[in-house]
């Protein structure tokens, strides 16, 4: 009868497994004869590797027969009321990821430990788990102390939706449908189209938000984030409002509730992880989110989570590859950096070169050798891939420098490295090389340093620069091709910068760009929720006109419209105002309403009272 119960029980030993898991049981089962307890503590003593435990499990559902389900309830029962071990609950949910993460990933090692490129997913393949800062931060700092004591209590938390881009907190308001839907256009070349949709009701309180943002006065728009607690626009400006009161939680938060809100409006078949969907920001109801992960990853990188805004940066990038509304190419290479994702950045300059030419922005020019010189300091890779990604790196940075000399003397200065007499002397490297540039190639540089400088501040990094540097200087001196070359290319290129750099510049708010840009930028006014809108947007609903005319008004009217908002001169527009009658009648009208509001003006005149001698709160003597 045991021998029976063991072959009955072998064959469900995935769901052994499972049961094992999640009721804290790392044990086998301990109630059958000697042979069988032997053979179930092998299996179940090995908690903290996987792969040889359902190597195990899956050989032995071969060689055993089907049974009745009895024995397998009734063991069940026992396996619930013994803990073997004495593991806590913490352990085991330890394991659990452990085990979590190693099967979800299955290309985390040839991609880190492998060779300069082995991934052999799409390029901006976008992986469900990197888009949770919480998983990161576990890997910094351990799950206990992210966490802390939240896991008990998820279980008498009440059910919310399950999303990939944001955790929905308790203390936002109750989600009810907005009246925005996700439309799919076509489908072209394996490439499907999606575009946001705003429904009537929706399209109201748009209107309603055009006209709190023009009243420039933030406490409107929080009154209708009241009645619409999840219009994505209002969050948006916001957010923006909060950032600058220096709330940086709420702004965060404002954030986040906005991409939950788009994010249960998502199509069924739209999908954030594989690089096959797009959305034109041409379209106003398509910006909102591209705007939203924008500004999301921008606080995950404050946060300290580089990876996770990598992810973001490469979800971005995939919505629109080809135009890149944001320009998030000026900064994805930062963010690789930062995350020490070395082998995604080389990847993605190799293969986007011949048809990006990213070599020709200074980012991706000094970014990609200072990639290649940190692999070239691995020591767990193969002598061979460290001497080549060595040689790359020193080429890379002289063509770098050769071909943006006015990045080198603003890096040191940001660095404090003073350079030695020959660099600080030479022309090349000097004051004229940054007068010379076009202002274009001004706001790229400045905005390259500004947001990079940090990570050139390591003292390896500096030694290594040096002798490059003075490399570059005899290149120079001899009158190489490549500097004559470099030279001619920057006077013919960068005259001006597409608006999507200029859209970007301004989402990043990095002063030392933000100075360089042109007037014709600066002098316009900058709306949070869309700045810069494209010159060709699709339009598929507009405001309506407003009823009023006050630019017919005089300045009379206009005055008293100012102390009284409800008072109207003019009164009901007159389709007949050819008639003399009616305008001698609309006249009078006028005068009538203008000696009312008068009236009214001077009956609600209050004069405040002097304080009087015995008030020791008055505000002094008066003359």
């Amino acid at each position: 009868i045991p021998a029976e119960e063991s072959e009955d029980e072998l064959p469900d030993g995935e769901e052994r497994l499972d049961t094992r898991l999640s009721e804290g049981d790392t044990a086998g089962g301990s109630q059958e004869g000697n042979k069988d307890r032997s053979k179930e503590g092998a299996v179940g003593e090995e908690t903290d590797g996987d792969g040889h435990r359902e190597g195990q499990e899956a050989e032995q559902p071969d060689r055993t027969p089907a049974s009745s389900n009895k024995p397998r309830k009734k063991k069940k029962k026992r396996k619930t009321k013994k803990n073997s071990a004495g593991e806590t609950v913490e352990d085991v949910l330890k394991d659990i990821d452990i085990i979590l993460e190693r099967i979800e990933d299955p290309g985390l090692a040839p991609q880190s430990q492998g060779g300069i490129i082995t991934d052999s997913r799409p390029l901006l393949y976008v992986e469900h788990r990197n888009l949770n800062p919480e998983n990161e931060l576990k890997r910094y700092f351990g799950a206990r102390a992210v966490l802390g004591d939240q896991r008990p209590r998820q279980r008498q938390r009440q059910y919310v939706r399950s999303m990939w881009l944001t955790a929905p907190k308790n203390t936002w308001p109750r989600y009810s449908k907005t009246g925005i839907t996700m439309q799919l256009l076509d489908t072209r070349r394996g490439v499907q189209h999606f575009t946001f949709e705003h429904h009537r009701e929706y399209q109201q309180v748009q209107f309603k938000f055009l006209d709190a943002v023009e009243s420039m006065d933030p406490n409107n728009i929080v009154l209708l984030l009241q009645m619409n607690p999840y219009h994505v626009d209002s969050l948006l400006q916001l957010s923006d409002v909060c950032r600058m009161q220096e709330d940086q939680e709420m702004a965060r938060d404002l954030i986040e509730r906005a991409l939950y809100s788009l994010e249960c409006a998502f199509h069924p078949v739209f999908s954030l992880t594989s690089g096959a969907c797009r959305l034109d920001y041409r379209r106003p109801e398509n910006r909102a989110f591209f705007l939203a992960l924008f500004k999301h990853l921008m606080f995950l990188e404050k946060r300290g989570c580089p990876r996770t805004a990598l992810e973001f940066c490469k979800l971005i990038l995939s919505l629109d590859p080809e135009n890149d509304p944001l320009c998030v190419l000026l900064l994805i290479d930062f963010l690789s950096l930062r995350a020490r994702e070395y082998t995604f950045l080389t990847r993605l300059f190799q293969e986007w070169e011949s048809h990006r030419n990213l070599s020709q922005l200074p980012n991706f020019a000094f970014s990609v050798p200072l990639a290649y010189f940190f692999l070239s300091q691995q020591e767990e890779r193969p002598e061979l891939e460290r001497s080549q990604a060595r040689e790359r790196a020193a080429w890379l940075i002289q063509l770098a420098l050769i071909m943006f000399p006015s990045v080198l003397m603003p890096l040191l200065d940001h660095c404090g490295v003073q350079p030695d007499a020959r660099v600080t002397s030479h022309p090349f490297f000097g004051l004229n090389a940054q007068i010379s540039q076009s202002p274009a190639l001004n706001q790229l540089t400045s905005l390259y340093v500004g947001r990079t400088h940090a990570l050139w501040k390591d003292p390896a990094v500096m030694a290594w620069l040096e002798p490059h540097v003075h490399e570059v200087l005899c290149m120079v001196e001899v009158g190489d091709a490549l500097v004559q070359e470099a030279e001619h290319k920057r006077k013919i290129r960068y005259q001006s910068a597409p608006r999507n750099i200029y859209r970007h510049i301004i989402l990043s708010e990095m002063k030392e760009a933000t100075a360089a840009l042109p007037l014709e930028v600066t002098s316009q006014p900058v709306m949070g929720f869309d700045p810069l809108p494209p010159l060709d947007s699709i339009v598929s609903y507009t405001r309506p006109e407003r009823t009023s005319h006050p630019s017919n008004e005089s300045t009379l009217s206009l005055f008293f419209r100012s102390l009284l908002p409800n008072f109207n001169l003019q009164g009901d527009v007159r389709h007949d105002g050819d008639d003399e009658a009616g305008a001698a009648q609309d006249l009078n009208q006028g005068v009538n309403r203008l000696m009312a509001a008068m009236r009214d003006m001077l009956a609600n005149i209050q004069f405040q009272e002097p304080p009087r001698d015995d008030n020791p709160e008055g505000d002094g003597d008066w003359d």
